[in-house]
């Protein structure tokens, strides 16, 4: 189908679902919803909740809030609902349906405070085919997906910014910092900051797209192909700041960056 005729398709289920709450991240997707809803029917139509945790990284906040003020987006940060003891010790696989129920209680109170009709979030097409517990629960709830009920993937979204000549059409794909430790192995305050610092060190020698995973006492860092040679050439800093913040063992992975890495894990026996 024409991108065109996508984004029309799409304009219309925003209308049609007026006033609307969307599920706010400052990524990409979502953002692209946020402004996609304000031009159609207007700031007063919509509000936007970005739901704030210790999986969430600071600078990916205060970037999301930057972001909301520039484009003139409404904007609530909320505090989102903790992982019970249980669910951080076990850390199932399913992990992101019980996160994304906990965001919908928070996401439900501020839609009935401000008299929103629906609840939205930026998942696409392009999500379908992968392992995403998170849309099926908030599919449960009542929220929509406007971009899957329109067909647009990835791509358009991307596609669709650029056309618009918006800032963060090319932001890099982010994720919350849960998605870093492998299923099974407790998730700790602890393991978090040190993936946030990791991540932080990576992105300030000049890395666009990264992930730290945790996996005990090493390090597995996830780069683009690209710049696993800016990764070698600042070996030793790496090196040095991974070990003062934790970690024995450092690891590039030679395979690079993919999204939902830890995910395969569950497909290995097949």
């Amino acid at each position: 189908m024409d991108i065109n005729k996508k984004i029309q398709g799409l304009k219309s289920i925003i209308r049609e679902h007026a006033p609307l709450l969307i599920a706010y991240s400052g990524g990409v997707d979502s953002t692209l919803l946020a402004v996609l809803t304000r031009e159609t029917i207007g700031a007063e139509n919509m509000h936007c909740v970005l739901v704030d945790g210790p999986e969430v990284p600071r600078r990916a906040v205060t970037a999301a809030i930057n972001q909301s003020e520039y484009l003139k987006i409404p904007l609530t940060v909320r505090e989102g609902v903790t992982f019970s003891s249980d669910l951080q010790k076990t850390n199932p696989h399913d992990r992101c349906r019980h996160c994304k129920l906990g965001t919908y209680t928070v996401l439900k109170q501020i839609a009935d405070d401000t008299d929103c009709k629906y609840i939205a979030d930026g998942a696409n097409a392009s999500d379908l085919g992968e392992h995403r517990p998170g849309i099926e629960a908030f599919s449960s709830c009542g929220v929509i997906h406007p971009f899957i009920m329109a067909g647009i993937t990835k791509q358009d979204i991307r596609e669709i910014a650029y056309q618009m000549e918006l800032p963060f059409w090319d932001k890099p794909s982010s994720a919350c910092l849960y998605s870093r430790i492998p299923y099974g192995e407790e998730i700790t305050y602890e393991k978090l900051r040190m993936i946030e610092k990791g991540e932080e060190l990576l992105f300030d020698i000049g890395i666009r797209q990264a992930r730290v995973r945790h996996h005990g006492a090493i390090a597995r860092i996830e780069v683009l192909p690209e710049e696993m040679e800016k990764i070698i050439a600042h070996r030793e800093q790496i090196h040095s700041f991974f070990k003062n913040i934790g970690f024995l063992y450092v690891t590039l992975d030679l395979k690079g960056y993919r999204s939902g890495s830890m995910d395969e894990v569950l497909n290995s026996s097949s």
